[in-house]
């Protein structure tokens, strides 16, 4: 939209819409990163087997993995909706949690066939490290 001076007009976005905004690419990575996993040559053969990426599938294991990836989910919600300081604190926390897990699965990603898990990977920190940069500086009254 252009203003009468024929400039774009900037609107200031909500810190809660930003945080909001970088769960959700989050999830989407973590989504194409392990849908394009199934394209792995043995990826389909290993999971059919009953091998994850971290040894045997096990319902515990599952149960994990359902946990773990649920949390983004619920980080779009609490940024939306929780009180300030309750949110940020979950933004901070998780922020860093997520941070952490993507920098040990990059740095375990670095072959051939996984390079496109390492991009979605580095994509993921920097979104994550966003969310904890804005969390961080929330704007005060």
């Amino acid at each position: 939209m252009k203003t009468n001076n024929g400039t774009l007009e900037n609107f200031h976005i909500n810190i809660r819409i930003k945080l909001a905004a970088l769960w959700i690419v989050v999830m989407f990575c973590y989504l194409y990163g392990d849908f394009f996993t199934l394209f792995v040559p043995g990826r389909i053969q290993g999971l059919i087997s009953g091998n994850s990426g971290i040894g045997p599938v096990s319902p515990l294991k599952l149960l994990m993995f359902a946990v773990l990836m649920t949390l983004p989910s619920l980080m779009v919600l609490m940024s939306l909706m929780a009180r300030p300081a309750v949110s940020r604190w979950a933004n901070l926390s998780m922020g860093v949690f997520f941070t952490v897990i993507m920098i040990l699965v990059v740095s375990s990603s670095l072959t051939t066939w996984m390079i496109f898990y390492t991009f979605l990977g580095l994509i993921e920190i920097i979104m994550t490290s966003l969310v904890i940069w804005y969390a961080w500086r929330w704007p005060k009254h």
